[in-house]
This record gives C-alpha cells, structure tokens and sequence, in this order.
C-alpha cells in the first residue's frame, strides 16, 4: 500500500495541481525547476490559520511590494502591519518582518534548508519548518497540516481523537510519503484534502487513494479526524470610542507590539482582554465629550468572543496619544478586521478607499 499511496496520489496530483501563485507547477518541479523558498516561506506564514482563497491577494501584494526577502527586512514595521491588515493573528506579521531581517542580515539572504535551523527562525514551528524544508528544497520531510491529518485519518480509520491521533498520523505520512518527490506528494495531499477529501460530503468517487481507503470501505468518512468535545468559549465586552473632527480625519492609536492586535492600529477602547471585561458606557470614554451610542459589533478571537459598544463622538484636539488619520488615508491603516467593524458601524463605509 505504500508504493500505491504515493503514486497514484502523485499521478492524481499532476493533473489536477491547484495553480497557486507560489507554487511551481509538477511538471516544471520534475524538470529540476526550484521554487523560491522565498515564496513557499511567504505562503506558508500567510497560510496559518487563513483559507488559500484569502492569502492570495495578499501573497501578490506583498511579493510586488517586497519581491524578496531583502526587501521585506529593509522595509517599515509600520508598512509591514498595514499590508498584513486584514489577515489577522497579527503576531504573525511581527514575527514574519523579524524573521526577513535574521534570513537577510545574518544569513546573507538564504533561508536554511535543515527544518531545525529553520524551526529557530521566528514564528517558523513544527509544520511550517517541514513544509519549507519539503517544498522549498526537495528535503525528505513528512508535512502534516490540517487537510493531511484528515486525508491519513480516514485512510487508516484512526480512531484516536486529535490532538493524540497526531502522533499515528504522522507515523503513516512518514510511511508512505514519496521519497523523490517530497515536495510534490505534501502539496498533492494538501490540494486532496482542500478540494476532494473535504471536511463535510467529501467527494470520494473520484478521489485517487478511493479504493485504499479504510473509512471508506465502511462508509464513515466524516467521523474522521476524530475531534474532542468543543470547548465553549467566553464571552467579553467593553467599549470602543470613535472620535472624528470636522474635516473627517478620525482619532487613532497604536496597540501595544506585545499582545492582542499588537502594533495595530485602533480606536480608543476600553480596557478588554481575553480573561476580563471592560468598562462599558460613555462613562469609559478617554475624554469627555457629547457620545452618541451606535450600537455593538461582536467579534470572535481564538479564544474568546466580543462585544463591543461603539460611541461616536466630535472634537477638534485631544490630549490622549495617537494620531488623526484623514477619511483618504483610513483605508491604508493599519486596521485589524475588529476595528473595521467599529468604524464601519460608527461611520458606514468611511472604511473604504477614496
């Protein structure tokens, strides 16, 4: 079954590749092309818990803004953050400008082909060091990421729930991964489990691995992978304060580089976290002035949801840190998606570019 699962996972793969704009096509990798580890690095940081449909405006935005990893470390934090708005787990994006700097300064501009050099890179972990090690230098690495798990848990019926079932999955990927192409047989599992073996109805009459597939010979595909009971998540709130002058600029500040939304830019807010609510009320307000309540947006975290109060208020001047971002300049700030909502919600498509 090993020779089996590899080639006819790779005969599927030639034919049906996702064209992705990081990706070198199978028939320019089997011809020796080599794609940019530059790129696989960019895609793969970006792919962290965002869907590929998301990532690849972004991909292109950044590779034409910094097409290489120079250019990224050379480049403003500040420029950095705003390109990476809207993605979200903003940690990302600090670690991604820190790592451009260590691979452009201190390792002349090459990323490390050897997953524990890379693994010591910022915000590179366990899979993503796998996926640059296979995809970007042919290395025989094993590559398991949420799409993998699923296709090997149901090809093997592994009934242990995750994150216990990791371990056995891996051990199979390891198994009957393609020794000679490595790279390819990662990306062909990843588009399998993206466009065939799908979380819910997947499609398996015309899935390449159909007839070596345990959970389907017994017709329980969707049990797989098995998951742990759900953990309810908390729920938040507190306030958020949009001040806006008579020209239309609004007042904005700049979050923390450590901790939720870091080096973002926001509104005022009260003082709201995963683990405590904040003051709610015209009463939390940075500076007095004649609030008007527009309403609550609710956002959802990792961990935690939120409801936020958004207050809309007039002033000229404020004492409180920060700066007045004009209505043509609001649409290239730094704004997580939370703040989009409180704007939005204050001032309907002030949000949008001019």
């Amino acid at each position: 079954m090993t020779d089996r699962i590899s080639i006819d996972l790779l005969n599927w793969y030639d034919q049906n590749a996702r064209k992705l704009p990081w990706r070198i096509p199978p028939e320019d990798g089997k011809a020796g092309v080599i794609a940019d580890p530059y790129h696989v690095w960019l895609s793969e940081i970006m792919l962290q818990q965002t869907q590929v449909v998301t990532v690849q405006a972004y991909f292109l935005k950044f590779i034409d803004k910094w097409p290489n990893v120079a250019a990224l470390a050379n480049a403003e934090t500040e420029d950095v953050m705003k390109a990476w708005a809207g993605l979200g787990y903003y940690s990302r994006a600090r670690n991604l400008k820190r790592c451009a700097e260590i691979v452009a300064f201190e390792m002349d501009g090459q990323f490390p082909n050897d997953i524990g050099e890379l693994k010591a890179l910022p915000g590179i972990g366990d899979y993503t060091s796998a996926a640059i090690s296979a995809i970007a230098f042919g290395e025989e690495t094993a590559v398991v990421d949420g799409n993998v798990e699923r296709v090997f848990a149901r090809l093997f019926r592994i009934s242990k729930p995750l994150p216990a079932a990791k371990i056995p999955i891996h051990k199979h990927v390891k198994t009957n991964f393609s020794s000679v192409r490595p790279g390819d047989f990662a990306q062909a599992c990843m588009d399998l489990g993206a466009t065939i073996c799908t979380p819910k109805k997947p499609n398996c009459l015309i899935c390449p691995l159909v007839n070596l597939c345990d959970a389907r010979v017994e017709g329980d595909m969707e049990r797989y992978p098995v998951r742990p009971p759900k953990r309810q998540k908390p729920s938040r709130k507190g306030a958020a304060f949009v001040i806006q002058r008579k020209d239309g600029a609004i007042f904005l500040q700049k979050r923390p580089d450590s901790g939720l939304l870091g080096g973002m830019s926001v509104v005022p807010t009260s003082d709201w976290n995963s683990n405590q609510d904040g003051k709610t009320g015209s009463d939390a307000a940075p500076i007095k002035l004649n609030w008007t309540n527009k309403g609550e947006i609710r956002h959802t975290f990792t961990h935690f949801h939120l409801v936020l109060e958004v207050w809309f208020g007039e002033a000229e001047t404020t004492t409180e840190e920060g700066w007045w971002s004009g209505r043509h300049e609001l649409a290239g700030e730094a704004l997580p998606g939370l703040m989009k909502k409180v704007l939005e919600q204050a001032i309907p498509d002030c949000t949008k570019p001019k």
